[in-house]
C-alpha cells in the first residue's frame, strides 16, 4: 500500500512535471535543450546545437497573462554545406509572446495567441539567416488527468536583413501529447515540423523523450532524454536518427 500513497512532496512535483508540458503554464521556467543530428549535405555533416528557452509568464491583470518564450541557439557544427568545415556561435533566435487567459476556456481548452519575432543573432553566415522575420503564433491544448496533448503553430516571414540572402516564409507545426505519472516522470512525443514555402520542402523531425523532476536541494530541476527521427527533410538536410537530452530549472512561485 505504501508504494500506491502519493505524499504532498510528490503530489506537488508531479504537478510541477505537468506543467512543464504546457507551453503556456504560469511557471518560470529555464530549459537547455541539447540536439545531435547528421547526415547534413554531400558530406553527412554534425551539428550539435543547444537551446536556451526561458519561459516567463507576466501577470497583466487578473484575467490575462503574457508568457514570453526565447528560443537562443547555440551550435557547434561541421561539413554541414559540404566540406564547409566547423563554424561555432550564435543561431537566430525566435521570441514568441502568447497572450493567454488565466483560467481553461470550455471543456477546459487552454490557449494562446501572439506574435513570433526572428532575430538574425547568427554570428556566422552559417549559423543564421541574416534576415529579420515576423509573424503570428498560437498554441492550444488540454490537459485531462496525466495526459496533456495539444498544439503550437507559428508562421514567419522575412521583412529584411541582408538582400542576398533566400527570404524566409516557414510554417511550425508542433503536435505533441504527453503522459506525466505520480511520481513525475514524463513520457512525451512531438513532431518539430516545419514547411519552407520559398524552398517547397518539409523538416519533419519526430521526438520520443523520457523525462524526470528532481530536487537538488530546493530547486525542481526536470532532467530528459530521448531519440529522434528525421521522417523528412530537405535534400541537403540531417537524416536518421538524433539524440535529444534536456535540463530544465523551474522557478514555482512561493
Amino acid at each position: 500500500m505504501a508504494l500506491a500513497d502519493r505524499t504532498p512532496a510528490s503530489a506537488q512535483d508531479a504537478d510541477l512535471a505537468k506543467q512543464l508540458s504546457n507551453p503556456i503554464a504560469s511557471l518560470i521556467s529555464v530549459p537547455f535543450q541539447f540536439n545531435y543530428d547528421s547526415g547534413y549535405g554531400p558530406n553527412d555533416g554534425d551539428r550539435v546545437t543547444m537551446n536556451i528557452q526561458p519561459v516567463v509568464p507576466i501577470s497583466l491583470n487578473e484575467d490575462w497573462n503574457l508568457i514570453s518564450r526565447t528560443i537562443v541557439p547555440v551550435i557547434w557544427q561541421e561539413d554541414v554545406a559540404g566540406p564547409s568545415g566547423t563554424q561555432f556561435g550564435l543561431g537566430d533566435t525566435v521570441q514568441s509572446l502568447f497572450f493567454s487567459p488565466k483560467a481553461p476556456g470550455p471543456g477546459g481548452i487552454i490557449w494562446g495567441a501572439g506574435p513570433v519575432i526572428m532575430l538574425p543573432t547568427g554570428t556566422d553566415p552559417l549559423l543564421g539567416g541574416e534576415k529579420w522575420g515576423a509573424g503570428p503564433t498560437a498554441v492550444v491544448l488540454k490537459q485531462s488527468g496525466p495526459w496533456t496533448y495539444g498544439i503550437l503553430a507559428n508562421h514567419i516571414w522575412s521583412f529584411a536583413g541582408d538582400d542576398a540572402r533566400a527570404d524566409v516564409s516557414s510554417t511550425f507545426l508542433q503536435p505533441f501529447i504527453s503522459y506525466t505519472t505520480a511520481d513525475a516522470w514524463t513520457f512525451a512525443l512531438n513532431t518539430e515540423s516545419t514547411y519552407d514555402w520559398e524552398s517547397e520542402s518539409w523538416s519533419v523531425p519526430v521526438n520520443f523523450m523520457v523525462s524526470k523532476l528532481v530536487k537538488f536541494g530546493e530547486q525542481p530541476v526536470s532532467l530528459g532524454a530521448g531519440i529522434r527521427y528525421w521522417a523528412e527533410s530537405p535534400e541537403a538536410g540531417p537524416d536518421g536518427f538524433g539524440v535529444r537530452a534536456s535540463v530544465t530549472f523551474l522557478f514555482p512561485k512561493k
